[in-house]
């Protein structure tokens, strides 16, 4: 427990150093302070599963988080080689999408222990549904997917999915699991993150310091309990 506190500790001090950097703009090094933040919750998932006894759930977790940090990478290149912006968003939208895919695969053939058949429906129903309405209110919300529209349906639908999966675990165990409700808890601020996240991206006007700041904040906390509830499992 005591590394898994010190790692979460110097986490905690790379991300307030990493929001510093951001604040006075986008550079190189920038982008590799926020690689290495990312790096350290991918520690975390290694020790805590390692301190269970190597869960199998938590090599899908820790692959999962291998690619958020290549993901995160490539969303902050799109700002500094700015000439391969679409290359950019495009790598790390896909790197996010085949990481919830391992969140949700590992959730549905690890940790379901002969659940019923809609345990699997619901989730994805209710993924596909959200991913929906991502591009329903595209207008509303006066946002401009563009060429993305398909990109972020999917990713959209894979993010929802892997909320929903969290909540139906948290339901059928009656919230009493701890690794579960961290899980839930992750999949939540993930979705905060990429909510907030899309009006930065295709938004305008929503590129403030508050909205940067309360992007990375959800998306590192997201990340470290999603980490650390491998210690619980």
């Amino acid at each position: 427990m005591a590394i898994c506190i010190i790692l979460l500790v110097f986490g905690a001090l790379c991300l307030t150093l990493f929001l510093l950097e951001k604040i006075r703009g986008y550079s190189l090094r920038e982008a590799l302070i926020k690689s290495f933040t990312s790096f350290i919750f991918i520690a975390l998932a290694a020790y805590s599963n390692y301190q269970n006894g190597n869960h199998p759930f938590g090599v899908f977790v820790i692959c999962a988080l291998a690619l958020g940090m290549l993901g995160d990478i490539w969303l902050e290149l799109k700002y500094v080689f700015k000439e391969h912006d679409r290359m950019f968003t495009f790598s790390g939208f896909i790197s996010f999408a085949l990481g919830h895919v391992l969140y949700i695969v590992g959730m549905m053939t690890v940790l379901y222990d002969n659940y019923p058949w809609f345990a699997y429906a619901i989730p994805i129903l209710f993924g596909l549904i959200c991913g929906g309405a991502v591009l329903a209110m595209e207008k509303p919300l006066k946002m401009k997917y563009c060429e993305y529209k398909l990109i972020c349906f999917v990713y959209g639908s894979l993010l929802f999915t892997t909320l929903g999966t969290t909540l139906f675990l948290c339901i059928y165990n009656s919230f009493q699991v701890v690794s579960f409700t961290m899980l839930f808890a992750g999949a939540i601020l993930f979705a905060i993150s990429d909510l907030i996240l899309s009006g930065t991206y295709f938004g305008q006007g929503k590129e403030r310091p508050v909205d940067l700041i309360s992007n990375s904040l959800t998306y590192y906390m997201a990340q470290y309990i999603i980490a650390f509830s491998l210690f619980f499992l």
